[in-house]
């Protein structure tokens, strides 16, 4: 009998080894626990959570452990790479270069764009956490065509949230399950909040919390919620505004709540002839307002029977009604609007909608309602709000809710968002105890200041954009649109066809290039993005664009650079290619410019600390980032004598300040010459150093009395100005009612002077820029026939991987090789398909043959499977045969990208028409059994890739089974 590989019980080979272990943040997902790395001799042994770190306590999951596997994956890329001359993309045939060689390929052809014409180059980027990098290198170098993974994961829901509360669930804020009484989660899948999230529901089931999941899919978190209610895809905005109705009617909203905290009672102008018609008359208008909300409005006041201002002492505003003002204009206040809108949309109508039933919808309410109203919770903690009231506690109405990509993925989604935002709040639960609660930078003004340029003429050569790639419009004239009209970005962004598309429209960026509409580009930077497969809606036909050439023989998108730490199926297609690192070989920053990782009680920062050296040959995309700004002399990059600024990454975050001497940089903790100040201060030399001795990490506590209330706490909103979170003082109300989605209105229907969409986008924009929620079928499902493909089909993340990263993980396979369409047993039986069985699933865009799974724990109108399973053959460093390639399937190949073409030809997004996120969970199919004799593999199938130079297991596929603690063993 041979030896054991290692004797776990030993103490030999440690007392012989050197052991190590070493503090940083996971990025097995997006969640950034804090991790313990224990090595030996140089080599990962195991990942363990950090008991010291504010986020995960300790806590670890089944990826965090895992990421040893990652790190010495065999689909690791080693050593730059350029296509060969001669092959075609797909053909995955590259050479090693150097990395001079790869940085004077892309100075030579960036520097030639930005003298010429900056926009021909874009630079795309995924699920990475330095947006903030990634957006200044884009507006230093002139081109507006940046963007991040938002447009085609959760931008709704980020959007439809801050555009009402100015905050969002995500990073941005949560439920306070510490205190909340009753929680709805809503289209939330396993791996979103990940462990923060698990820990908080078992501590808040403990307690006695009652937990209600509404999802079509009863998984992960929703298994364990005390009553699940299954819902059909798309249709929770009726939901919510059939729940406002009802809340409403039996008088269970918290009137002072809206009376002072939201424009509930604000008076709106009901002139239909008026070009004010829908729009809050004012006691006074300044010039040009900020980017905050004025406090010059009018309530309807009870006693004096009068406009007043807001908020004048002893005024009580009415909420129902309709007045005249002196001068005839008819008024009536917002909430009365509110109450217009949602009348008919009863329980009964939404219960033929949703599925759900017309009892469950009242009980449901009522329950938010009574739960809001008699269970407060009274915290005996003095705050002084923006009007100079003294309160000598803060109150909380315990119910919490938590929402993500099943909301969002809509393209009716952002109006879904704001009728939840609205019904949290009038339910009260805004930034207060056992509700949502903001997390550190937000709340943020509604909408938030950082806008991008507004004239076509912004982008110059050898110049940066005059504002950022992307921001926050307020109103027509903040649009990135050339004078008729048309739009400047690639992705046709912040333009009249997606006016308010925060992050972009990514998925739409190589369709548009391919086609020439709006313009051609002529070099495309993908950044961990994988669009040859899961991260585009159009999989197939993204690879033929790709390899589409002129007539000249010219690709249509002539050249492609893709960095990415592993042989994504996107690497086929790539021109030249960067090899980054893997977390755990390299600095990175979540930073409070960014995406940080603050608590309810505070802002908290977070940094990664290499374990270990850099792979091979491979650079972190941040280095290639601050390499590329530097030698294409970019001004943020370096000095006024044109020499280089920054040496590498690490020093850029330490020297780096948003202006000079602001004091603010990517790194709030251990600021000043000698890491004596916070938030605000003086470069640090040893900031990399304080922050790896105190577990990576800096969480600062607001003082009690800041720490709720914020739309409205003078103290809290002071020191937030004080360290440039935000730009004034001025209270955040709840827009109940958007007068930003009028003013688009508005100038649809011709009534305002200003940036005029083009006369084919009115209607669109008249009917979507509605100033208060509305339900409507998804763009897709009005164009699908439904008689024919009458289900819903939806894909969610599993909690085990995350998106495709994690497929080629050893230890994950283990758990999932490959994926099912699972179907309700009584859906899939009617249909002759078998419980195993090989089946079909079909839309107007294409079909897929794959494996059936019964499942009860899904409505009988909806069919689902886990994402990115599924792989191309040989991609990811897996065998051509395995089974995610032959067992495993992508939903991707029967979605699309675009909505049918209308009859005059034009092309429009299968994306919201307010914000651009992606539809992906609007498509509509058909299912039936495949025949029996046909192949037992996934179809479509496509041509097997080999190993590229320098793959980490190029030369020794087969053995990387026998891998144990990292080792590669015989």
């Amino acid at each position: 009998m041979s030896n054991p590989i290692h004797d776990p019980l030993s103490k030999a080979l440690d007392e012989q080894s050197r052991i190590e272990v070493k503090n940083t943040t996971c990025y097995m997902c997006a969640c950034r626990c804090g991790i313990r790395v224990t090595l030996r001799d140089g080599e990962v042994r195991y990942i363990q959570g950090n008991p010291d770190h504010p986020l995960n306590k300790g806590v670890i999951c089944a990826k965090g452990s895992s990421g040893i596997m990652k790190q010495y994956s065999p689909a690791r890329l080693t050593k730059p790479l350029l296509r060969k001359a001669g092959s075609d993309r797909g053909d995955n045939e590259f050479e090693e270069i150097s990395w001079d060689k790869a940085f004077e390929i892309m100075e030579e052809r960036l520097g030639g764009l930005r003298e010429t014409d900056p926009k021909k180059f874009a630079l795309f980027t995924g699920r990475d956490q330095m947006q903030a990098l990634t957006g200044m290198f884009a507006k230093q170098f002139g081109t507006p065509n940046y963007a991040a993974h938002g447009g085609f994961c959760s931008v709704n829901m980020a959007a439809g949230m801050i555009y009402t509360i100015g905050g969002s669930f995500w990073e941005f804020g949560g439920p306070d399950l510490d205190r909340a009484k009753l929680f709805v989660m809503i289209g939330t899948a396993e791996d979103h909040h990940s462990n923060p999230l698990k820990m908080a529901l078992s501590k808040f089931k403990r307690q006695g919390g009652k937990f209600i999941s509404i999802n079509p899919v009863r998984t992960g978190y929703s298994a364990i919620a005390d009553e699940w209610i299954p819902i059909k895809p798309g249709t929770d905005g009726a939901l919510f505004l059939a729940l406002t109705n009802e809340i409403i009617k039996q008088g269970l909203y918290d009137r002072d709540f809206l009376v002072n905290y939201s424009n509930a009672a604000e008076l709106v102008n009901m002139d239909r002839e008026s070009s004010e018609y829908g729009m809050f008359v004012r006691f006074e208008v300044p010039p040009e307002e900020g980017c905050f909300d004025p406090q010059n409005k009018l309530w309807w006041d009870r006693e004096l029977n009068k406009p007043i201002s807001t908020h004048t002492p002893g005024a009580d505003p009415y909420f129902l009604g309709e007045f005249k003002l002196d001068d005839g204009t008819p008024v009536k206040p917002s909430f009365q609007l509110l109450v217009d809108r949602v009348k008919d949309y009863t329980a009964e109508w939404a219960s033929s909608i949703t599925g759900i039933p017309e009892e469950t919808i009242k009980r449901l309410a009522h329950e938010m309602g009574i739960t809001a109203r008699d269970e407060k919770i009274e915290l005996p903690i003095p705050w002084t709000d923006t009007w100079g009231n003294e309160h000598e506690s803060v109150t909380g109405n315990p119910v919490a809710f938590h929402a993500m990509r099943g909301l969002a993925a809509h393209s009716n989604g952002f109006q879904t968002i704001r009728a939840m935002s609205i019904l949290m709040s009038i339910l009260g639960t805004i930034d207060r105890p056992g509700g949502f609660r903001h997390k550190a930078p937000f709340p943020r003004p509604i909408p938030p200041c950082a806008k991008t340029p507004n004239d076509p003429r912004a982008v110059k050569p050898n110049t940066p954009l005059d504002g950022m790639p992307l921001g926050w419009p307020a109103d027509p004239d903040d649009l990135f649109v050339n004078d008729d009209g048309s739009p400047v970005r690639i992705d046709k962004a912040f333009s009249w066809e997606y006016p308010l598309s925060v992050h972009g429209l990514m998925h739409n960026a190589i369709t548009n290039a391919w086609r020439g509409d709006p313009y051609r580009i002529d070099t495309l930077l993908i950044f961990m993005a994988n669009m040859a497969w899961n991260s585009a809606m159009n999989t197939s036909e993204v690879r033929e664009m790709l390899n589409d050439k002129d007539e000249d023989g010219q690709y249509k998108i002539p050249f492609l650079i893709v960095a990415d730490a592993f042989q994504s199926e996107m690497v086929a297609y790539a021109d030249l290619v960067l090899p980054d690192t893997t977390y755990l070989e390299r600095h990175d920053c979540m930073s409070m410019l960014d995406r940080p990782i603050s608590e309810f009680d505070g802002p908290v920062d977070s940094v990664r600390i290499p374990v270990l050296p850099p792979t091979g040959e491979c650079k972190p995309f941040q280095e290639v980032i601050i390499e590329l700004g530097s030698r294409l002399k970019l001004p943020a990059f370096t000095n006024a004598d044109g020499s280089r600024k920054f040496r590498d990454y690490p020093d850029f975050v330490v020297n780096y300040e948003t202006a000079p001497g602001s004091g603010i940089g990517f790194l709030a903790g251990w600021r000043g010459k000698g890491g004596e100040k916070f938030m605000k201060g003086e470069p640090n030399p040893k900031q990399w150093e304080m922050y790896e001795k105190n577990n990576c990490v800096f969480q600062y506590e607001l003082p009690k009395s800041y720490q709720y209330m914020r739309n409205w706490n003078q103290g809290y909103l002071e020191w937030s100005k004080r360290h440039a979170l935000t730009r004034y003082v001025e209270p955040i109300n709840i827009h109940i009612y958007s007068e930003v989605l009028q003013k688009f209105r508005l100038a649809a229907q011709g009534k305002s002077d200003g940036k005029q969409p083009p006369d084919h986008l009115r209607k669109r924009v008249e009917t979507h820029f509605d100033p208060l929620p509305f339900y409507s079928q998804p763009l897709e499902s009005q164009a699908t026939d439904m008689r024919k493909f009458p289900l819903n089909a939806i894909t969610q993340r599993p909690m085990a991987m995350y998106h495709s990263w994690d497929s080629q993980n050893a230890w994950l396979r283990q758990i999932h090789t490959y994926n099912y369409l699972y179907v309700n047993s009584k859906t899939a039986s009617e249909a002759g398909i078998d419980d195993g069985g090989w089946m079909w699933i079909e839309s107007m865009h294409g079909k897929v043959r794959c494996l059936c799974r019964y499942s009860e724990a899904v409505e009988p109108g909806t069919v689902w499977t886990w994402n990115a399973i599924g792989k191309g053959p040989g991609a990811w460093g897996l065998d051509p045969d395995a089974n995610e390639s032959k067992q495993g399937f992508l939903l991707n190949h029967v979605i699309s990208e675009e909505l049918p073409p209308s009859e005059d030809g034009e092309h429009l997004s299968n994306s919201d028409p307010i914000t651009g996120q992606a539809g992906w969970y609007d498509v509509h199919v058909r299912i039936y059994p495949a025949e029996p004799g046909e192949p037992k593999v996934t179809s479509p199938q496509f041509d097997p890739v080999q190993p590229v130079p320098g793959q980490a297991m190029e030369k020794k596929r087969g053995r990387w089974l026998t891998y144990f603690a990292g080792r590669k063993k015989s």
